[in-house]
């Protein structure tokens, strides 16, 4: 095996912005891939870790820098994935404490959506979804407590596993409510996310939480959808999910009122079991949005707590007659999207609307199968989730790979990907399919870069400029963008139709110098026009 171009691979592309708190040097990442026996089932394969689960050699911060502390060994789940032959490459952001669905949580910083324009990246795995979206690892591990498993991994257009509770090991990984906690695996696809399950998954003797079980594989299964959803107003991830065809439609309010116990009902003290002591200790090392969450713990006594698991109970027992009519629900995994603009006018608010529907999981001990379902006709991603009771973890990927889901999404481009231009073979190695040719809204400004490439700027007093359209393959979205290098990014660009794609967008400073183009209404003119 290769070290030298392992490391040129996994290390040499520029990182995205708040993805990685820590990660191996080069060299120990050489030693690492060197000493690999080729046999193995995983031998190789970079992989990532959130900072919430230990490493051996790197800090474990749960995304706070004062409690950080460095352990002496792997947790059992990252070890069995070495010892497989799976290279860890560094520890990922996250929200911190695995408090949130926003990605927004973090003081080391956000980690923007693969798809661009400001979306967010969702929380609170949202570094491992990022690593894995933009092709920097094969695959990483996050945690699901409220659907940080999932949420993210819908958010970038991927595969999240969220296992039957004790199915992976959540031994060496800081709590947050320790009786529901999952470790949970990213992957671009089922096939990949199968591997590490088969590897990752088994009973660990020195951990209470962990267990095994069995359930028959059920080759077709009976498949459920709910009898209405609330899509928040958003008309695009509604018409997503009309695409789900079901054979029965099925009452989910028992669901959803469980999803509600957790953060508006006593297991939101269980995050104060672990970190009580911390933030009485450290209150200002807390960001102030995690402690708003976690001290609503205080406010909840021992009979709320018993009145909590009593009604729990009865919302199980509902469940488990759901599952005597279907054997597979169909949920979007998120009503809508937003923006880290828009997170930050209500944190609260609409990190409850992420987790409406998956909160429930962990509580009714359900399985969970996260895949993409293409994207809305303003670009961004759709997202289903597949539940089953717990240990139906096989039937559920093998249902979701029967799943003919839109894979797609439209991508403007401007300058050197354009049909005859240097890059364009990028698109086309990619699986990119031609959509056409627009011009963007009478708002962008085109300037000659320096490195010889335009980039398009977005400007009042701007023009309308000439674009291709391409229709690129979700799960290769990742993987372009990470041949991508500042200033220019994806982003959202508005057509003079009044609709919105992701296209190619320049970093306003960039400009700076540049020469301006946009008389010109396009590269090719400019080009035409005898410039190099």
């Amino acid at each position: 095996m290769d070290a030298d171009a392992f490391v040129e691979e996994v290390l040499g592309r520029p990182a995205a912005e708040g993805v990685w708190i820590s990660t191996f040097s080069e060299g120990q990442l050489r030693e690492r891939v060197a000493a690999i026996d080729p046999g193995l089932p995983l031998a190789g394969v970079p992989f990532a870790v959130k900072d919430n689960i230990d490493v051996a050699g790197l800090p474990t911060t749960a995304g706070c820098p004062d409690f950080a502390y460095v352990p002496q060994r792997n947790a059992a789940v990252v070890q069995r994935l070495v010892d497989a032959g799976a290279v860890v490459v560094g520890k990922t952001n996250l929200d911190q404490f695995a408090t949130g669905l926003t990605g927004a949580r973090s003081p080391y910083g956000v980690a923007e959506s693969v798809f661009g324009g400001g979306l967010i990246s969702g929380g609170s795995s949202s570094g491992s979804a990022v690593a894995v979206a933009d092709g920097t690892v094969v695959f990483a591990l996050g945690t699901d407590t409220a659907g940080s498993g999932r949420v993210p991994a819908a958010l970038n257009g991927i595969v999240g596993i969220k296992p039957t509770r004790g199915l992976l090991s959540t031994l060496g990984v800081v709590p947050a409510c320790r009786s529901l906690d999952c470790v949970s695996v990213f992957a671009r696809d089922l096939t990949t996310a199968d591997r590490v399950m088969r590897v990752a998954r088994g009973r660990v003797r020195d951990d209470p939480w962990s267990r095994e079980g069995h359930r028959e594989l059920i080759a077709e299964p009976r498949v459920g959808v709910p009898e209405s959803l609330d899509f928040f107003g958003d008309a695009g991830q509604e018409k997503a999910f009309s695409r789900v065809v079901g054979a029965a439609t099925v009452d989910v309010g028992p669901l959803l009122e469980a999803g509600d116990l957790l953060y508006r009902g006593p297991w939101v003290a269980e995050r104060l079991a672990g970190l009580g002591e911390f933030l009485a200790s450290h209150p200002q090392s807390v960001l102030p949005v995690t402690r708003a969450v976690l001290e609503t713990g205080l406010k909840f006594s021992a009979v709320d707590a018993f009145r909590a698991q009593h009604r729990l109970q009865e919302l199980k027992a509902a469940t488990d007659r759901l599952w005597e009519r279907i054997d597979v629900l169909v949920l979007p995994t998120i009503g809508t999207t937003f923006t880290y603009d828009e997170i930050a006018g209500d944190p609260i608010g609409r990190n409850l609307l992420l987790g409406r529907y998956t909160q429930f999981a962990n509580l009714l001990d359900l399985a969970a199968v996260t895949v993409p379902n293409g994207f809305t006709a303003d670009g961004r991603p759709a997202s289903i989730t597949l539940f089953g009771p717990a240990f139906s973890d096989e039937t559920l990927a093998m249902y979701a790979r029967s799943l003919p889901v839109e894979d797609t999404m439209t991508l403007a481009v401007v300058g050197l990907h354009l049909s005859g231009e240097p890059r364009h073979h990028e698109l086309l190695d990619r699986g990119a399919t031609p959509a056409g040719t627009a011009r963007t809204a009478p708002c962008y400004r085109l300037y000659h870069l320096p490195l010889g490439a335009p980039g398009l700027v977005r400007d009042a007093s701007g023009e309308a400029i000439d674009v291709e359209l391409w229709q690129l393959p979700a799960a290769q979205v990742g993987g372009f963008l990470a041949g991508i290098a500042a200033p220019l990014s994806l982003g959202r660009i508005a057509l003079h139709d009044g609709t919105e794609v992701t296209g190619f967008l320049c970093e306003a400073y960039a400009a700076t110098g540049a020469e301006d183009i946009t008389a010109s209404g396009g590269w090719r003119n400019f080009r035409a026009r005898g410039a190099t």
